[in-house]
């Protein structure tokens, strides 16, 4: 009589037709495939995280923090999260061979969560970037980190979705957020996520508290794009324009008329005076439905288009006023 059935892993019991049993596939041997993988990824990164403990400056809420953080640059730059750094004093970087030094803010830019600090000791070991534009969802991604202080803890998952959305604590949102199922605890921020190859691809950032299994990372590219600007100028540029908006519908039959694809706009409720919108002509109740022949239609959309406006180039900025369409140019200035 056939069998209908084999029990669960019966498979593994069976050799595969011209596979030497030596050559066999086991439940063992694919752990320890696993293992080496992870482990591997330890040995070439764990010496590059760092822990980063802080104090709140004078007159600020809160006191004595945690982070992690990442050696970027052999001469002592470190990347960690911004909310781990930002607004505190005598700043202190322990490796894990157990040294400890003194640190100093390079740069920190709140809107990506994103910071660098510096180190002055020569020769530390670096972690090497890599893209997170290649991450693939179920990949294979680590996370190294201090939390509670249990410095150099390790944590394996796969990569659970690309491309989420997570607002920073200024209130932009940071794109193509990473997000994972490793488990990740306080004092897991600023540490990297590492790829099964040994590069950083993300910055862990913050974990989703109503659910487990649920964490989130800035990408690398995010970072390696913040990088530059805070070694050069301690902050990142943004254009800026100098209104405020908030998305409202915009009427079907106006839009049609107008040859818009729009569903919303944004509708300008203040303007800053002598800023590059009040100066360009931009009046409040204009309708902004396009910057740089790109429709917007949330204030975030705004955000995003102005991120990717050079600094002091000429800018059109399409409206609706009243029934009429309108295409009026704005030089962007630096966000104050």
């Amino acid at each position: 009589m056939s069998r209908l059935y084999e029990p669960l892993g019966a498979e593994a019991d069976h050799e595969q037709p011209g596979v030497p049993p030596s050559a066999q596939p086991t439940d063992a041997g694919l752990l320890d495939a696993y293992s080496a993988a992870v482990v591997s990824v330890v040995d070439a990164v764990g010496p590059a995280v760092v822990s980063v403990r802080t104090n709140a400056r004078a007159g600020r809420r809160g006191g004595a923090g945690a982070g992690s953080g990442v050696i970027i640059a052999s001469d002592g730059y470190v990347l960690t999260n911004s909310h781990v750094v930002h607004a505190a004093s005598d700043l202190e970087v322990s490796l894990t061979d157990g040294r400890r030094f003194a640190a100093t803010l390079t740069g920190d830019d709140p809107a990506t969560d994103l910071a660098v600090i510096r180190v002055d000791a020569p020769a530390l070991p670096a972690a090497h970037l890599g893209e997170s534009a290649r991450l693939r969802v179920g990949q294979l991604v680590i996370a190294i980190g201090n939390p509670f202080g249990f410095e150099s803890t390790v944590s394996a998952g796969v990569v659970s979705a690309l491309g989420r959305s997570l607002r920073s604590t200024t209130g932009r949102l940071i794109d193509n957020i990473i997000q994972t199922d490793v488990a990740l605890n306080p004092g897991n921020s600023g540490g990297p996520l590492v790829d099964s190859r040994g590069r950083v691809v993300g910055i862990n950032s913050a974990v989703f508290a109503m659910a487990q299994g649920i964490s989130f990372a800035v990408p690398i590219d995010t970072a390696t794009w913040v990088i530059p600007q805070l070694l050069a100028r301690g902050r990142v540029s943004r254009a800026y324009l100098g209104f405020g908006g908030q998305s409202r519908p915009l009427e079907r039959r106006l839009a049609r008329a107008l040859g818009l694809a729009n569903a919303r706009a944004i509708e300008i409720v203040s303007l800053e005076p002598a800023t590059p919108a009040a100066r360009a002509g931009l009046q409040t109740g204009d309708l902004v439905v396009a910057i740089g022949e790109r429709p917007v239609q949330t204030v975030d959309d705004v955000h995003r288009r102005l991120v990717a406006s050079p600094i002091g180039e000429p800018l059109t900025v399409t409206v609706v006023r009243g029934v009429d369409r309108r295409d009026v140019t704005v030089t962007p200035i630096e966000t104050p």
